[in-house]
């Protein structure tokens, strides 16, 4: 087996979906689902699945309990191909997350994985030491990697998700970045949060903004923009994590930052199009 491009620490679950006209008021009532399912969740899987489509050698680190819902990921990721090194957790980390077809989201934790405390394997240590770019996504067990993938030299790659700007959780990974994702849902300036990363030594730094595409930063200062691909939405989760994995294919292909965004956008679109994480999952779920 070749030496993975890339390197992946964090989440994979189980999810329950549930699909509603609007989100819930905070006050007693009764509401009906549109629609109800089970599937894999996780950032971490999602970036996994989505450079899996495109070509991209990738392995992901995660964790899973010895339960049903941890035999179900696992199972469900082996069939998709995707090469995983499993750690061992308690629980398997499990969500509900309520939709709406417009794709607003609250997500529910069920459960959670356990702190790792013993050394980290070996397996991973030399999966991140072949790898030419890490990618450590927001878990207590990429937070614990970060000072190894920094001393390794390697690119580090960070989705920060829905920060606002101020949140002390996602510092540590603000400043290990040499490449920052993040979408505008709680950034009141995206351009100058932008400008903030590359400032700080990230060599870019790129906003995804929903139907309105993506805006990037260069370390030059130059901001490039593109455009959603229009698609039927099925559903939106995972649609940011192989957006993610469409820059970074290009970009471990040598693609410039504009060419590279116009990839995020199109494998974003892949994943809308499906209620899974990605279209690889439809035949087996």
């Amino acid at each position: 087996m070749p030496a993975p491009a890339v390197f992946i620490a964090g989440p994979a679950s189980w999810n329950s979906i549930v699909v509603l006209d609007r989100l819930p008021e905070p006050t007693p009532h009764m509401q009906f689902a549109e629609a109800s399912w089970e599937t894999v969740g996780g950032t971490s899987a999602g970036k996994a699945l989505s450079l899996a489509a495109l070509g991209t050698p990738a392995v992901l680190y995660s964790l899973v309990g010895a339960d049903e819902s941890g035999s179900k990921v696992e199972a469900a990721l082996a069939a998709a191909g995707i090469d995983v090194i499993w750690g061992t957790s308690a629980t398997t980390e499990r969500h509900l997350n309520l939709m709406t077809r417009a794709g607003e989201r609250v997500s529910l934790y069920l459960s959670g994985v356990s702190e790792q405390t013993a050394q980290v394997p070996d397996d991973v240590r030399a999966a991140m030491a072949d790898a030419e770019v890490v990618v450590l996504d927001l878990a207590a067990e990429p937070l614990r990697l970060l000072p190894l993938a920094k001393a390794s030299g390697k690119a580090v790659w960070v989705d920060v998700h829905d920060y606002d700007g101020e949140a002390e959780y996602h510092r540590p990974y603000l400043a290990a970045a040499d490449a920052v994702f993040c979408n505008a849902d709680n950034l009141v300036d995206p351009v100058g949060f932008l400008r903030s990363r590359v400032s700080a030594g990230a060599s870019f730094a790129v906003c995804t903004l929903g139907a309105g595409g993506a805006v990037a930063v260069d370390d030059d200062g130059e901001i490039y923009r593109v455009d959603a691909v229009p698609v039927d939405v099925v559903d939106t989760n995972g649609a940011g994590d192989a957006f993610f994995a469409g820059v970074l294919a290009a970009r471990l292909d040598g693609a410039a930052l504009p060419q590279a965004l116009a990839s995020g956008a199109s494998s974003a679109s892949t994943a809308l199009g499906t209620r899974h994480l990605h279209p690889l999952l439809d035949s087996l779920l």
